[in-house]
C-alpha cells in the first residue's frame, strides 16, 4: 500500500483548499463580487493560480499514483512534494506578477514530467515481468 501518497495526496488536496481561501480573501480585498473572475488584475492573477492547480490535478494525481503503485511509493511521494513545492512558489511568484509565475510553474512540470516517466516506467516492467 502507497501509503506516502496517500499523504502526499492529502498535502495536494489541502494546498488546493488552501488556495481556494486566497481566492475567497482576494475577492474581499479587491471587491470582486460573485459569479465574477475578473475586473482586478491582482484578484485575476490569484484566481489563475487556483483555476491553473484545478487544470493541473489530473496530470499530477494520474502518474502519481501509478508511479507509486507500479515503480516506488517513496519516489512517486518525494516527486509529489515537489510537485507541491512548485504550486507554492507559483503561488506565491503569480501573485506578485506574472512574470514570476515561471519558475514555480518549472518546477510542478519537471515533477509532473518524472511522475510521467516513473509510471511509464513501472508499467512496463510490470507487463514485461520484473
Amino acid at each position: 500500500m502507497p501509503y506516502y501518497t496517500a499523504i502526499v495526496t492529502l498535502l495536494a488536496v489541502a494546498l488546493y483548499f488552501f488556495l481556494a481561501t486566497r481566492v475567497a480573501a482576494a475577492r474581499g480585498k479587491f471587491n470582486v463580487k460573485h459569479p465574477a473572475t475578473t475586473g482586478n488584475p491582482d484578484f485575476e492573477r490569484i484566481f489563475r493560480v487556483h483555476i491553473n492547480t484545478l487544470e493541473w490535478l489530473p496530470t499530477f494525481l494520474v502518474p502519481l499514483w501509478l508511479c507509486a503503485i507500479y515503480l516506488s511509493d517513496v519516489t512517486a511521494a518525494a516527486l509529489g512534494l515537489v510537485w507541491i513545492v512548485g504550486r507554492a512558489i507559483y503561488f506565491a511568484g503569480y501573485s506578485q506578477a506574472v512574470e514570476k509565475r515561471l519558475p514555480g510553474f518549472f518546477i510542478q512540470a519537471l515533477a509532473c514530467l518524472l511522475l510521467f516517466i516513473g509510471a511509464a516506467a513501472g508499467v512496463v516492467m510490470h507487463l514485461s515481468g520484473r
